[in-house]
């Protein structure tokens, strides 16, 4: 019986088009079938599938922005995610381009680490109902538009108010995402086995209002109170739906979804940190520490 692959690329990358190009001629890999969603399918004139049951892992092409797609796209379907990275930072699509035949058949051989990352639910409650719910791999944020002031905030946890911020908005960002926006709001680096919500308020006009890490059972409430304020709340930084006064979201780590990464053997989340964050180096790739 030939293995299955969800094969997910950016179709806007000239490298991710010509990678998905060559691993769907090549007889590197037996009889492993490669699956591609029709749209993408379509690109490469070939048949394409809405059926990725049987799957044994997602292939990703790209950057960090094609895996939360994709990510997103196989939500519930419990079919692990590996990315090769042709974007630029890379904390999610952590392959190396050279490396794509290598670290297949090291996965297809089972030679590798499963990983689970928790994912932020959103609900947005208007006029006492539930007017959209929304999943995140990274993170939910509520945001100002361009010419939005300052907005006020008010943020219960678990029906107890925590506090009202002034700010231009607030990120409520799963571990994994604590690399990701979390991070250049003053937040934590958390390691993705850990289980909890991270909410750090954005450019907060009070000294005193910092990020929070939140257990990750904790349910959160943020009550809109500034009643002329433009908001904006975006899901993984990809989709966005308007907000009105009187709108409250509510937030939590979702137990229905899961998300699944493959880490293969002979890499780690630390490794990952020292190399993209260049803890430990200087400018230059050269240890600021030199070894004994």
């Amino acid at each position: 019986m030939s293995k299955k692959i969800v094969l997910i690329f950016n179709t806007s990358k000239p490298k991710a088009v010509e990678a998905a190009k060559k691993l769907l001629t090549s007889s590197a890999f037996g009889e492993t079938e490669f699956l591609l969603p029709k749209n993408s399918a379509l690109l490469l004139g070939t048949e394409g599938t809405d059926n990725f049951d049987g799957a044994l892992f997602a292939l990703i092409l790209g950057g960090d922005g094609t895996f939360l797609r994709a990510a997103r796209m196989l939500f519930g379907k419990k079919i692990p995610l590996y990315g090769i990275n042709l974007g630029r930072l890379g904390f999610l699509s952590t392959g190396l381009p050279e490396n794509i035949e290598a670290d297949i058949k090291q996965i297809l051989d089972g030679k590798y680490k499963l990983l689970e990352r928790e994912v932020v639910r959103g609900s947005v409650i208007r006029d006492g109902r539930t007017a959209a719910t929304m999943y995140a791999l990274n993170d939910l944020v509520i945001s100002k538009t361009s010419l939005s002031r300052v907005v006020e905030l008010q943020i219960s946890v678990n029906g107890e108010l925590l506090s009202n911020y002034l700010s231009d908005g607030i990120i409520f960002a799963t571990p994994t995402g604590s690399t990701a926006y979390a991070l250049s709001a003053g937040g934590p680096v958390v390691p993705p086995n850990v289980s909890c919500l991270i909410m750090a308020p954005i450019c907060a006009h009070t000294l005193f209002a910092r990020p929070v890490v939140l257990n990750g059972k904790d349910k959160i409430a943020v009550e809109l109170m500034s009643r002329t304020a433009k908001l904006c709340l975006t899901q993984d930084g990809q989709l966005g739906y308007e907000l009105f006064a009187g709108d409250r979201l509510e937030a939590e780590l979702a137990s229905e979804f899961k998300v699944y990464t493959i880490e293969p053997y002979g890499t780690s989340y630390y490794d990952l940190l020292r190399r993209k964050l260049s803890w430990g180096f200087n400018g230059t790739g050269e240890r600021m520490i030199p070894n004994d």
